[in-house]
């Protein structure tokens, strides 16, 4: 095992030249937004009209939707444990910490972008007013310290993978959210989470495509690899999160979600009938028995999922609301 998690390593430091070339997907800094361009300008003469403006437009913003928001921030603002951990399952070499290889370049750059999102949803809900801040804050201080493990080991090939389908999770639902937001005449929050999800959508295809290289020079291996992901599930990023009073205060963010249809069983399906036509999983041919099993469960998987989802939706939806601290008490 310690001798093919050592191949998959030297693989991994093979594609940097594919790396190099994706870094274009990462913005110079001065062409990126940032979270002061949505948020109203305290230097401003007339920045209390425009504050109280801003304060009013989200009173109109529904509690589940809200939740959900809250839900995506805590899971942004848990950033650090999600550098650490791809800088440590991939091999990326960054001895100094300012070292020029392109996945050191990649994993900061990745890093950088994925700040701002925490930033901006952050100071949304601060000046909103709607929100508990402080149980907020205590969520995302809880989640950092209990850590991040999506349960794929130190497999490099099922990290790539992994970070492939979080990426496409993140940005359909902070997409949703934005749809959602619009809809209820939340326009500042809808501007936010479409930047947010478009960043997200870069890299996806960045990932995306790290993949697709390591399927090119180690199809075999990269099946059993997604197999073994897809097996114990993807693990979602926010999984440790805790307020310090609801015993399952993820599985009530999901279930709010998922009511909400802003990320579902659906959408994680979704995903997966993605990924296997964009590393053409089922053409592969002249394959060991591993992968020809590997493969074979893969393309047998979102069938499978669409009728699990179905019985999920509907049991989700008869669920009762439940109290949420992020909200003073109120219920989802």
């Amino acid at each position: 095992m310690a001798d093919a998690v050592m191949q998959q390593l030297e693989m991994m430091k093979s594609l940097e030249p594919a790396v190099q070339e994706k870094l274009v997907l990462l913005k110079p800094v001065a062409e990126c937004w940032q979270p002061d361009d949505f948020l109203p300008d305290f230097s401003r003469e007339d920045w209390i009209e425009r504050l109280t403006e801003f304060r009013d437009q989200a009173q109109g913003m529904p509690d589940d939707l809200l939740i959900v928001l809250i839900g995506n921030t805590i899971t942004e603002e848990a950033l650090p444990s999600y550098q650490t951990w791809l800088n440590r399952v991939v091999g990326v070499t960054d001895e100094t910490g300012t070292d020029n290889g392109p996945w050191a370049q990649w994993s900061r750059g990745w890093t950088a972008e994925e700040n701002r999102h925490g930033d901006i949803l952050n100071l949304f809900l601060y000046l909103s007013g709607r929100v508990d801040m402080r149980s907020v804050q205590t969520t995302i201080h809880h989640l950092i310290r209990s850590g991040f493990n999506p349960e794929v080991g130190t497999n490099p090939y099922q990290s790539m993978m992994y970070v492939s389908f979080q990426e496409r999770a993140t940005k359909i639902s902070h997409a949703n959210v934005a749809g959602q937001a619009r809809r209820a005449g939340q326009e500042n929050l809808a501007k936010m989470c479409g930047v947010v999800a478009r960043d997200e959508s870069r890299h996806e295809e960045a990932y995306k495509h790290f993949a697709r290289e390591i399927f090119a020079r180690d199809a075999e291996g990269a099946l059993v690899a997604f197999a073994a992901l897809m097996r114990t599930k993807v693990t979602m990023p926010a999984k440790q999160m805790d307020d310090g009073e609801c015993d399952d205060i993820f599985g009530q963010f999901t279930r709010v979600a998922q009511s909400s249809t802003v990320y579902t069983v659906s959408d994680y399906t979704s995903i997966i009938e993605h990924l296997l036509k964009q590393w053409t999983v089922p053409d592969w041919t002249g394959l060991g028995s591993e992968a020809a099993q590997a493969q074979e469960y893969l393309c047998k998987l979102a069938p499978q999922m669409r009728r699990i989802a179905e019985r999920a939706e509907t049991r989700i939806a008869k669920q009762a609301k439940r109290p949420f601290s992020w909200i003073y008490g109120r219920s989802a």
